[in-house]
């Protein structure tokens, strides 16, 4: 397996990255809790996604895959997700007998989020058709070395079961479960600072 180009994504990638992730997040068991019916879903994820991570794009912190084959979109300290557009996003999309239920997980969500400054990975990517790639991991090993220099930790959520051993092996530790009503379980997960 070649390792993999990675660089900084610009604003310019911004709608590759963001279609990345749609593609990515298709089978996701969290974002089709959320968003079922497909073209809902196909609609929604990159309006998620840019909430979520186009901070990151902004200030330099999120990462491709050359090609493109996979994405990470990065938070640094002190760097916040758009409420206000995920917000919007949920409104606008979801079911109004189930807007309680996806409310009270977002607040579970935010319940785990760490008052400390660390790094925040939202979203990490890859089109489906690069899966096993090694492509994940050369990512995490890219960011999370930026991470290492701060001497800070890095928070996560894994929306997907099969991720979380990905993540063990990067240094990431279970810090509980989130879940509500019949939603799937998302594992929040922090990798503690080296010293």
């Amino acid at each position: 397996m070649e390792n993999p180009i990675i660089r900084t994504a610009e604003l310019r990638d911004a709608d590759t990255i963001l279609h990345t992730m749609a593609l990515s997040f298709a089978a996701d068991p969290i974002s089709r809790w959320m968003w079922p019916e497909p073209g809902t879903y196909l609609k929604a994820l990159p309006r998620l996604a840019k909430a979520f991570g186009f901070r990151g794009l902004e200030e330099g912190t999120a990462y491709m895959v050359e090609g493109p084959r996979a994405a990470a979109m990065w938070l640094k300290p002190g760097t916040e997700v758009d409420g206000d557009a995920i917000g919007a996003l949920v409104e606008e999309t979801i079911p109004e007998e189930r807007l309680g239920e996806v409310g009270e997980f977002f607040g579970q969500v935010q319940e785990f989020h760490p008052q400390i400054d660390h790094w925040y990975l939202p979203m990490i990517g890859a089109d489906p058709a690069c899966i096993g790639q090694g492509l994940g991991a050369a990512l995490m090993k890219h960011a999370l070395a930026h991470c290492d220099e701060d001497h800070l930790p890095s928070y996560l959520e894994s929306s997907n079961p099969r991720n979380v051993s990905l993540y063990e092996r990067h240094g990431f530790e279970k810090i509980g479960e989130i879940q509500v009503g019949n939603s799937p379980v998302m594992t929040p997960m922090l990798r503690p600072a080296l010293v």
